[in-house]
């Protein structure tokens, strides 16, 4: 934790001094500084929150699960399993930490890594092998700790692209410390992206007439829901991203008139999130 914590100052001091270099329209400094020294930073501190407040709740989802491992029946046990994931993650009887958070799946595995079952039924992933599936949840399962990555969960529909989720792996222990099984639960990229956006648009409500948007990015593909198709349009493509990153490993601004009005926007790593995802928000002040 405490590298964790070296890794991210380093990344702010990165920050200040590669976004703290920018040139033309005065229309648009004003955007960009406070992508700079707010919107960055608070996107940043949203994301670690989240994580920490998401992994809180695991543990306790992970605690309350625990004695439903004890029904012998396999299709019982699967039956309670769901049922409990279905209550501690939804209101009114939710656990707190997990009621305000991008997730959107919860699921729970075998001491082998065979999920038992997730809060869905007709349940599409039970029976799946996420140890063989993904390393980290194998790492979970081997050395009995948590861990959390990006993931390229398999569609069921060979037509559909998988998806690509932020999934924590948290380990069950019963009496006396046996070790059961892990708790998952997924994140979608582009459901963090919606939660940041919804998160500055509420803190920027006050303003008046600002807009604000996040997008994430994963190498070169972007993740997000429900953005203006016309700011999709002119979003840096992953050539610009990688020279911009290139130039300032921290992140970098930019700014275009669009529409008749202008945008500023900032181009940011993510390394919380893992090594090629990163965040690109958008700001534009009222006239």
């Amino acid at each position: 934790m405490e590298g964790r914590r070296v890794q991210m100052v380093r990344f702010l001091v990165w920050l200040i001094v590669g976004l703290w270099s920018w040139s033309g329209c005065d229309d648009a400094r004003h955007a960009q500084s406070v992508i700079n020294r707010s919107h960055v930073p608070r996107i940043v501190a949203i994301v670690h929150e989240d994580i920490v407040r998401i992994e809180k709740g695991l543990v306790q989802l992970a605690e309350r699960l625990a004695p439903r491992f004890a029904v012998e029946d396999a299709s019982q046990r699967a039956s309670e399993m769901r049922k409990g994931l279905q209550v501690f993650t939804r209101p009114p009887k939710g656990i707190p930490e997990l009621m305000l958070s991008p997730l959107t799946f919860f699921a729970v595995t075998d001491e082998k890594g065979v999920v038992i079952a997730r809060d869905l039924e007709p349940d599409p992933m039970a029976g799946q092998n996420a140890a063989s599936m993904f390393p980290h949840v194998k790492e979970a399962l081997e050395k009995k700790r948590r861990t959390r990555e990006v993931v390229e969960w398999p569609s069921l529909k060979p037509e559909e692209p998988p998806a690509v989720v932020y999934v924590f792996a948290v380990p069950v222990f019963g009496e006396g410390g046996q070790f059961l099984g892990l708790v998952l639960a997924g994140a979608p990229l582009w459901r963090i992206a919606q939660r940041l956006t919804r998160q500055l648009q509420a803190e920027v409500a006050k303003e008046g007439g600002t807009i604000v948007w996040v997008y994430l990015y994963r190498g070169d593909t972007l993740h997000h829901r429900d953005t203006p198709p016309e700011l999709d349009a002119v979003v840096p493509k992953p050539e610009e991203r990688k020279r911009g990153l290139m130039r300032s490993p921290g992140g970098f601004t930019g700014q275009l008139l669009h529409y008749g009005r202008w945008f500023a926007y900032g181009v940011v790593p993510l390394p919380e999130l893992g090594p090629e995802v990163g965040f690109i928000v958008w700001r534009s002040d009222p006239n």
